[in-house]
Order: structure tokens, then C-alpha cells, then sequence
């Protein structure tokens, strides 16, 4: 196996920054720094970065969660908070296929396949990721124009989205967002520049993967039919 697919698999990172890893001669294969496009005995040769022996999974797991407000999408926060690990019962080391802000809920997909987690994340698949958004107010046709143009945040045009209004109910208005590309904080960036503040922000899919029935904390594993649909 070409040893930055070895590494992109084991979950390191995705291929182009563990290409970097080893030009900058941060890995190492059985003692040795590590040419660029080496290929190892997965089975047999003993990779290490920065001491820490790389492994492959011993079986692939993919799960979906519904993340409550209140937990980071980190292994472990620097400020100690809870994190999305704190829920999910599970012996290998899993790493989120994107991520939601501190004070975002809704669906993650968790898995140790590294591989598979950079492809889907990768921005030149445009995966779809679909939230509800919930602001006070009404909000006006010509405020969703802005949005499915594309606001200009600090000079620079965000990426355009899918804005429908679903409902008002006298006090919030209550949205569906369909975006393609992940800009940090896209979302709330969006409403900060039509001045709208979010009171609920919430992802409901990604790609043909929805959140479904799962309660707050709640999580299970892909069903086959949903693992194809993010492959393809």
C-alpha cells in the first residue's frame, strides 16, 4: 500500500496533508524517515510519527449522531468541556466527517476509516448538508435573495444556498438551508449579514443521509443502503 494511503486510512489526515508529513520527514518506516512515494507491507513495516506507531483499524465502523448543543467536535477541549466522545460507546478511535460549532445540534457521521472520511469530505463532491434554521421575526422574500445570492461577509462573497421559508408562527420564522461547501461558520455568517440572529441552528442531512428519529445524544450505525449513498 502507497504509504500515504496507509496514512490517510489510519485516519492521520487526508492524503495531500500526509503527503506533507512525510516530505517535511515527520514519518518514519521501520526507523527510517520516509521517502515520498514509498509503499509499505501494511502488515509487516512499523510507521511512526513523532514516535506514535500508526496502525490500520481493525474493522471499519461508521455512525451517525445527533449532537446536543453544548459538546465540542474535538477528542479533547482545551477549555474541558464535553465533547461528542463523551456519547458515543465505542473501542476504536473515531474522528467526525466534518464538524458543527460549539452551539450547534444535529447529525455527525463518525467513523475510524480515514479514507472514506476525506473523500466524503472533500469540497470537489459538493456533499449537500441541510440544516433547519430558526431566527426571531419574519423574515422578508428579499432577506432570502441575499442569501441564495451569496452575502458578503468582510469583503468576501460567501457561497450561495437553498433558503426556504417553512413556517411563522407570529414570533420565529422557521428555515431550511441547503448548502454545499463547508465555510467555517457559514450559517450564522450568513444571518449575521442580513442581521438575524439564530436562535436554533440545526443539520438535519448530509447528502442523502438524514438525521432521522435519532433523540438528542443519540446514535447508530449506517445502514448499508446510507454508507452506498455517501460512497457513490
Amino acid at each position: 500500500m502507497r504509504l500515504n494511503k496507509f496514512l490517510s486510512n489510519s485516519g492521520v489526515a487526508s492524503r495531500r496533508k500526509c503527503d506533507k508529513l512525510i516530505e517535511e520527514g515527520k514519518v518514519f518506516v521501520n526507523g527510517k524517515v520516509a521517502p515520498q512515494g514509498m509503499v509499505i507491507d501494511e502488515k509487516k513495516d512499523k510507521v511512526t510519527i513523532e514516535g506514535k506507531v500508526i496502525t490500520l483499524p481493525s474493522s471499519f465502523v461508521y455512525i451517525k449522531l445527533n449532537k446536543p448543543k453544548g459538546y465540542a467536535c474535538t477528542a479533547h477541549d482545551e477549555k474541558g468541556r464535553k465533547t461528542i466522545y463523551d456519547l458515543v460507546k465505542c473501542d476504536e478511535r473515531l474522528f467526525s466527517i466534518g464538524r458543527l460549532d460549539y452551539d450547534t445540534e444535529g447529525l455527525i457521521i463518525l467513523t475510524n476509516d480515514g479514507d472514506f472520511a476525506n473523500k466524503v469530505a472533500h469540497p470537489r463532491y459538493h456533499m449537500e448538508k441541510e440544516y433547519r434554521v430558526t431566527v426571531e421575526g419574519e423574515i422578508k422574500e428579499s432577506e432570502l435573495a441575499v442569501m441564495r445570492k451569496g452575502v458578503v461577509v468582510d469583503g468576501e462573497r460567501m457561497p450561495s444556498a437553498r433558503v426556504e421559508r417553512l413556517s411563522f408562527d407570529g414570533k420565529n420564522t422557521k428555515l431550511s438551508v441547503v448548502i454545499d461547501e463547508g465555510q467555517n461558520r457559514q450559517i450564522r455568517r450568513m444571518f449575521e449579514a442580513i442581521g438575524r440572529d439564530i436562535k436554533l441552528l440545526k443539520r438535519v442531512r448530509i447528502g442523502e443521509v438524514k438525521l432521522g428519529g435519532l433523540s438528542r445524544g443519540e446514535y447508530k450505525d449506517l445502514t448499508e443502503t446510507e454508507l452506498n449513498s455517501l460512497v457513490r
